[in-house]
């Protein structure tokens, strides 16, 4: 029996440890019953405690690998992770550029769980510059949000404002994560750029890892966008998926990575 495939396409990292990246990603998209596709940028080598190294993939061998995803697929919604640098930015925003109509999900991934920076300004001010005006949604974590906008957000209502502040700037839907407020319940906002504003509330589940939740978070609504689900309901759905992960982790050492395969 023949099935028409829903594909969805993931360009970002890999994380031998599984837990994030395109990894991350390709089990969401297997498990919401999407058909994934990468393009790799980087390489990283960690565990869900630290990071090692990274190499990066050469920009054109990035875009080569998003030309062919495309020249095969009836993609039906793309997703960004890491994308490491300015010249694989660049080349990721020109061949998305081509794609009229696009369902694009851009993860920032400019600001790891640790805090740490991931990217350089001149990389964070060209997937800001060339990017984020294609996107269906944005989806910075608290920290990224904070250095978005210029100043610390010590709570909910700073996060919102935060949120409405991008997606009028910019001109596109946000989704600004409040996992890091340390809230009673893991509370997201998702904002509009005509002003309107949603609360996506969860229970909060302590004493688990969260390696990899905003690869996985961003992969399911990418995923939901791939089956024609509106903004609204592919982010809904996305937190329940990840509230899912997360509720049903695994249990490896002394780890507890997400159970992508189980949410």
């Amino acid at each position: 029996m023949n099935r028409k495939a829903i594909v969805a396409l993931t360009i970002a990292g890999s994380d031998n440890s599984g837990g994030a990246g395109i990894q991350a990603d390709l089990k969401t998209f297997t498990r919401l019953g999407v058909y994934g596709t990468s393009a790799l940028t980087c390489v990283v080598a960690e565990h869900p405690g630290r990071v090692s190294s990274i190499a990066a993939i050469d920009p054109e061998l990035v875009a080569e690998q998003i030309k062919l995803v495309f020249e095969a697929f009836p993609v039906g919604a793309v997703k960004t992770g890491m994308l490491f640098s300015s010249g694989i930015i660049r080349q990721v925003a020109k061949q998305l550029g081509k794609r009229r109509g696009l369902k694009l999900v851009v993860d920032p991934v400019m600001v790891a769980t640790s805090g740490a920076a991931l990217l350089k300004p001149e990389a964070e001010r060209a997937m800001a510059k060339l990017l984020f005006p294609q996107a269906a949604l944005v989806t910075p974590n608290l920290d990224e949000a904070a250095r978005l906008v210029g100043k610390k957000l010590r709570n909910s209502e700073q996060a919102k404002e935060a949120a409405l502040e991008l997606a009028k700037k910019w001109k596109v839907p946000f989704l600004v994560k409040g996992g890091h407020l340390m809230l009673a319940k893991a509370e997201d906002y998702l904002a509009w750029p005509n002003g309107k504003l949603k609360t996506f509330t969860a229970i909060r589940c302590k004493g688990v890892q969260t390696h990899g939740t905003g690869c996985t978070y961003s992969a399911a609504i990418c995923a939901g966008l791939a089956k024609g689900l509106s903004l609204e309901s592919s982010v809904g759905a996305g937190k329940r998926f990840i509230t899912r992960a997360i509720q049903r982790h695994l249990r490896i050492g002394r780890y507890t990575p997400l159970n992508h395969l189980s949410a």
